[in-house]
């Protein structure tokens, strides 16, 4: 394995897009691959991650606009984030064709990555390609930890979380200075995730050339 940062083509995403979307918001499914224990450890779904999530809109004055593929059988779980007030959105619609992605991140004002519970417990350091696709626009993240911020500069443009806490802190922190953040963020992405970088790092690992 030869591990790397998720490349962006930074002139596809580049920042200024208006804000269509004020709140944080992401694109995902509630559930991936199936969950496993393996040792005592039980590595879970973004489900899990979230489910311990399930109150923040209720303690803070930001909006939550995640678009979301829960399946109807987990009716259960729509209901609880929606009496929590997230406001989900079918990713199909808002999110269904490259062209509405990339405006959908792009109007963003920033997003609230959840990571599956597999990726927070393992520490293996996983990133989102998605999140990368936020910060070269110029859109700030808020990351769940998973090991990242040993590799990626953490506190400005991208700041990382642990608990619902941690998410309020960072929130408090995007307000006071939004615009330090959203020039981090894009920052952060031309000297980490510029595809010219990402690909050629791992051309000369396997030997080739650019």
């Amino acid at each position: 394995w030869i591990t790397s940062l998720p490349p962006v083509v930074l002139e596809r995403w580049s920042p200024g897009s208006p804000i269509v979307h004020d709140g944080l918001t992401t694109v995902g499914t509630w559930r991936g691959y199936g969950s496993i224990e393996w040792k005592g450890t039980f590595y879970g779904q973004k489900a899990h991650s979230m489910r311990r999530l399930v109150d923040l809109p209720t303690r803070s004055s930001e909006r939550f606009v995640p678009a979301l593929a829960v399946h109807p059988d987990e009716g259960a779980d729509i209901v609880a984030l929606r009496d929590h007030g997230w406001e989900i959105l079918d990713p199909a619609e808002v999110a269904g064709s490259p062209a509405t992605y990339a405006a959908f991140v792009r109007g963003s004002k920033a997003e609230l990555g959840v990571a599956k519970s597999g990726y927070v417990v393992s520490r293996c350091g996983w990133f989102s390609d998605r999140s990368a696709c936020y910060l070269a626009s110029g859109r700030p993240v808020i990351a769940q930890q998973t090991g990242f911020g040993t590799k990626l500069p953490v506190g400005k443009g991208l700041l990382a979380f642990e608990t619902a806490a941690d998410v309020l802190d960072a929130i408090d922190s995007l307000n006071a200075d939004y615009a330090g953040h959203a020039r981090a963020a894009r920052e952060i992405a031309e000297e980490h995730f510029d595809s010219d970088r990402v690909l050629g790092r791992l051309l000369e690992a396997i030997g080739g050339t650019t």
